[in-house]
């Protein structure tokens, strides 16, 4: 069960701080992510950066993953989960978990619940919140090529999700995470 973070945004509406960046609990919001993505039990883990990359890795420890650079992340999140599927083509995974590097209050409960509803290498699972569907998202490794051919601008997968609706396993997660974004100044009160 492989894990995939997306950190690649620039953090426009926060003055241009990569998320990645942002400290939390002491240090940087990337790191974080990735050990809730380990601790739910995702491994191996690819990173998706963007912003400010080469900083990112200077400052940030990520020794153990795989990191790829998107230098087309001002684009939106659709061309950082293309890559970042791209990266993951020869790993051998059955299955990855997709998380978002502004989400802190998503932690490894709910990343465990979702790998848990793990079926097939044609799964796809999302947390749920309230019966809404968030993230994190599972896809199998059989829906990795379309997943990726859907995904463009901000939206991700989102239309992908759409057009499968029927075909996905929500795991209800609001219990144990909190979905909220650090977008915003306003945001920044999450961070610890």
């Amino acid at each position: 069960m492989a894990g995939l973070l997306l950190a690649a945004g620039g953090g426009r509406r926060l003055g241009g701080r990569p998320k990645a960046l942002l400290r939390h609990r002491g240090r940087p919001l990337v790191e974080h992510a990735v050990r809730t993505l380990r601790d739910g039990g995702c491994g191996p883990v690819h990173v998706v950066l963007g912003a400010e990359a080469a900083r990112v890795r200077r400052e940030a420890r990520l020794s153990g993953c795989a990191v790829t650079v998107n230098p087309e992340w001002e684009s939106g999140m659709g061309s950082s989960l293309r890559a970042g599927l791209a990266s993951l083509a020869a790993s051998g995974a059955d299955a990855v978990v997709v998380l978002l590097v502004d989400q802190p209050g998503i932690g490894a409960a709910a990343v465990a619940r979702v790998v848990g509803a793990y079926g097939a290498r044609s799964s796809l699972v999302t947390a749920a919140y309230g019966g809404r569907r968030g993230h994190p998202v599972l896809f199998g490794a059989d829906r990795w090529e379309a997943v990726a051919a859907s995904a463009s601008g901000d939206r991700g997968a989102r239309a992908y999700l759409r057009e499968h609706e029927a075909a996905i396993t929500p795991v209800e997660c609001g219990d144990v995470a909190e979905e909220y974004d650090i977008d915003t100044p306003e945001d920044l009160r999450h961070l610890e």
